[in-house]
């Protein structure tokens, strides 16, 4: 297997670009990308995205957005698995130089979301989960994460305060990041008296729906840096699945997908979590952040609410997290979210994050989730 590295790079900000079309919107920031790593022969593309035909009645995507860069023989592929349909595009990327099957090989996510209501949004986001049984019956994603969060408050004994906090500190990060949706901090009363969605989950405890796009150029490391002078490698990647129905989990306060894609990715890196400088995870809900904090084995199960109070999560604390927003107040579209991460990452690792810079930051690990934690992906990258 050979070794990877990321050596370009693009993203736009997210938010509700009506005057830009989908196909628009990916080959803006896909050249941009491709010009920063000094527009390279691209031998592959995949592509991130959950609900285009859903949002925009679109289908073929690979076909769509290969000509939409001028690269119609190319080839190119939709990788979809859900919100976490960029972790999983940037896992396949990773997979073709690693195994040589490609050398250079553009991987994107794209999402256009502001062409339905945040009704409509919802109910496409909830597609993600199990239909059969659950959503024939009226269960959607809030209403799954609702009783996910009620369990954990009453397990743990942890007040809907904590859960506020870190809403909180994620509109704090997100001030620093000219491509975050929502760059306002928030008050904690508002927080917590924000409208409620699904008891307990209120507005605040969910990521904002928006159009984004993001890029990144992976090659073999041994080239990198005949691209570009600061290349970032993947040092390890990971991917696992659960049950797609919350009634068949064992136990619905760990995503055992995420255990599983960590170990995976760690052992690959030969890294441990004490060697991470800086976290991007996977929060479209409060609760899912919280989740991932611990099931990474970043923070001890039922303690996250005490961490967050400590600034442990903070840039300055032990374990910055989502020092972008996260998709909390970077946003979250969709199929994009897991792009987004790694161009978050990379930026930082290559010291070009400005006001949300952590120094050290050498390595940092993104972990990219599919509804309730039924498909994860978490990649360690690494400055080179």
């Amino acid at each position: 297997m050979r070794r990877v590295a990321i050596c370009g790079l693009s993203m736009c900000k997210v938010g509700n670009h009506y005057n830009k079309s989908l196909r628009e919107l990916f080959a803006e920031v896909t050249l941009d990308a491709m010009e920063s790593a000094g527009n390279p022969n691209i031998d592959a593309i995949y592509v991130g995205n959950m609900s285009a035909s859903e949002h925009t009645f679109q289908k073929n995507m690979g076909a769509l957005l290969s000509n939409s860069i001028g690269l119609n023989s190319t080839p190119s592929m939709l990788v979809e698995c859900a919100d976490g349909s960029g972790g999983a595009a940037l896992y396949e990327g990773y997979k073709a130089v690693a195994s040589g099957l490609h050398d250079i090989v553009l991987v994107g996510g794209v999402e256009k979301m502001s062409e339905v209501t945040r009704g409509e949004n919802r109910k496409i986001g909830s597609m993600a989960i199990e239909q059969d049984y659950e959503a024939f019956h009226g269960l959607s994603l809030d209403g799954q994460f609702a009783i996910i969060m009620r369990y954990y408050m009453h397990h743990y004994g942890v007040s809907k305060r904590h859960f506020a906090l870190f809403a909180v500190q994620m509109h704090k990060h997100a001030t620093g990041n000219r491509y975050a949706q929502l760059p306002y901090e928030i008050s904690l009363e508002d927080a917590l008296n924000m409208q409620t969605i699904a008891d307990p989950v209120t507005l605040f405890d969910t990521a904002p729906t928006g159009d984004g796009a993001a890029a990144v150029i992976f090659c073999p490391l041994e080239r990198a840096r005949s691209f570009t002078e600061t290349p970032v490698e993947i040092a390890g990647a990971g991917q696992a699945s659960d049950t797609l129905a919350l009634y068949d989990r064992k136990n619905i306060l760990t995503f055992k997908a995420t255990t599983e894609a960590s170990k995976i990715a760690l052992e690959s890196s030969k890294l441990k979590i004490p060697d991470i400088d800086l976290f991007e995870i996977h929060d479209s809900y409060t609760i899912s952040g919280f989740l991932a904090l611990e099931d990474l084995g970043i923070i001890e199960r039922g303690k996250v609410g005490q961490a967050i109070e400590e600034g442990l999560i903070d840039s300055n604390g032990s374990f910055p997290t989502n020092l972008s927003g996260g998709l909390k107040a970077r946003g979250h579209p969709m199929g994009a979210t897991g792009v987004y991460q790694a161009v978050e990452a990379t930026l930082q690792l290559r010291g070009e994050a400005k006001k949300n810079q952590v120094d050290p930051a050498e390595v940092a690990l993104i972990q990219n989730s599919a509804g309730i934690g039924s498909l994860v992906t978490v990649h360690v990258l690494k400055r080179v």
